[in-house]
C-alpha cells in the first residue's frame, strides 16, 4: 500500500514540473527584451551634527576614538596612531585608564570625520582628554583645527616616535 502512494506523489510530482514547464509564455518575436534601468540611488544627504554636548560614560575604540552611547566620537585636534600602528594599542589602553569609571562630557564642533562625531571631550573635572593624550605622548596635535591647539604639548621624543613610517622596499634591478 506504501509503495502505491509513493508512486501516485511521485505521478503528481511529475505532472506538476510538466505543467510548469508548458505554461511559460513565450516571447514574440516581435517584442524587444526588457530594458532594465539602472536604479536611481538618492545622495546621502549631510545631515548637520547638533552642537548638543554629549555626556555619558564611554567606552575606547582607539586613542582618539570613544563611543558615547551610540554616538562614535573623534577627538578634536589630535591624531593617535591606528591600533595597527606602532604605539597604537599602547595609546588605546592609555585613554582607557584616562576615561574608566569616569563621565565623559562631549562638545561636537558640528563636522564628522568618517561617520565619526567630532568634538572636544572631557573628564567630570574638566580635564581636556585630548590635551592629556598629547602629554602622555601617544598622540600629536592637528594643526587644521586652530581652536583645539596642543602642539605646545608635544615632545620631540613622542614627535619623533609617532611620525614613525614603515620603510620603503628597496627597488632591485634584476638584470
Amino acid at each position: 500500500m506504501e509503495e502505491i502512494e509513493i508512486v501516485i506523489v511521485g505521478a503528481i510530482f511529475l505532472l506538476v514540473i510538466a505543467f510548469a514547464k508548458g505554461n511559460k509564455k513565450k516571447p514574440s518575436k516581435r517584442s524587444k527584451p526588457p530594458v532594465y534601468k539602472k536604479p536611481i540611488t538618492p545622495k546621502p544627504i549631510k545631515q548637520p551634527v547638533s552642537l548638543d554636548p554629549i555626556v555619558g560614560g564611554c567606552w575606547v575604540i582607539d586613542g582618539d576614538t570613544i563611543h558615547i552611547g551610540s554616538n562614535k566620537i573623534r577627538f578634536q585636534g589630535i591624531n593617535a596612531p591606528e591600533l595597527d600602528e606602532p604605539y597604537g594599542k599602547q595609546a588605546k589602553w592609555a585613554l582607557h585608564k584616562l576615561v574608566k569609571g569616569q563621565t565623559i562630557r562631549a562638545i561636537p564642533n558640528g563636522e564628522k570625520s568618517y561617520d565619526r562625531i567630532v568634538a572636544k571631550c572631557f573628564l567630570e573635572d574638566g580635564t581636556d582628554l585630548a590635551a592629556e593624550m598629547v602629554k602622555l605622548g601617544f598622540a600629536l596635535d592637528l594643526p587644521n583645527y586652530p581652536d583645539a591647539d596642543y602642539r605646545h604639548l608635544e615632545t620631540p621624543a613622542s614627535r619623533k616616535k609617532l611620525s614613525w613610517k614603515p620603510p620603503k622596499k628597496k627597488e632591485t634591478d634584476d638584470d
